[in-house]
């Protein structure tokens, strides 16, 4: 991975509400809200973006923190309407979202690429195109793409949560270098695992 960009906007992908707060899919939320927390950062409604923002200051570097409330197939339509009002690049962008194809427990780091059927990553690309970074959040697979569906928007069991926690408080301990741009570094140390 060769960015050096530092990160201006991390957006969390989810879907807004109680009902799917525990939810597989909203893991991108669960990592904007750790972030908030470990940086004493207050979420407030922010209408013109379509969402709940927050400023944090990580290593020096100022970013910004989004949880749309459009729901996961509208997610560009939030990401973007930040990204245009500050001028932030799509390569200055860390999306965090839930990943099918990554155990839970696993956390990788990628540039770019395609958006592998999933809805919030779909809507991005034709708003951003597929130049951001990610941050992919393993919570397994279902074994059966019939129920992709209905095992995204449950909870995770009580062992997966355990591991989906784990792994996002590594990406919590990478949050500096990551902000920096210094994705490389960040990757080695959380690929490793």
């Amino acid at each position: 991975m060769s960015n050096n960009s530092p990160i201006r906007l991390i957006a969390g992908l989810g879907n807004p509400g109680e009902k799917y707060a525990n939810t597989r899919h909203n893991a991108g939320f669960w990592f904007a809200d750790a972030v908030a927390s470990k940086y004493h950062a207050s979420f407030r409604e922010q209408s013109r973006f379509h969402g709940m923002a927050a400023q944090v200051s990580v290593g020096g570097n100022e970013c910004w923190l989004l949880k749309p409330a459009t729901f996961m197939n509208r997610s560009g339509q939030a990401v973007g309407a930040l990204c245009h009002y500050y001028k932030i690049k799509p390569e200055e962008v860390l999306v965090v979202h839930d990943e099918l194809d990554l155990d839970p427990g696993v956390i990788r780091l990628k540039s770019g690429g395609g958006h592998g059927g999933h809805n919030g990553l779909r809507d991005l690309h034709q708003v951003l195109g597929p130049d951001y970074q990610r941050l992919r959040v393993g919570i397994g697979h279902p074994g059966d793409k019939r129920q992709v569906v209905n095992y995204v928007l449950k909870p995770a069991s009580k062992e997966d949560s355990i591991e989906i926690e784990r792994a996002l408080d590594r990406a919590l301990d990478e949050l500096p270098a990551i902000i920096a741009g210094d994705m490389a570094q960040a990757m080695n140390r959380l690929h490793q695992v």
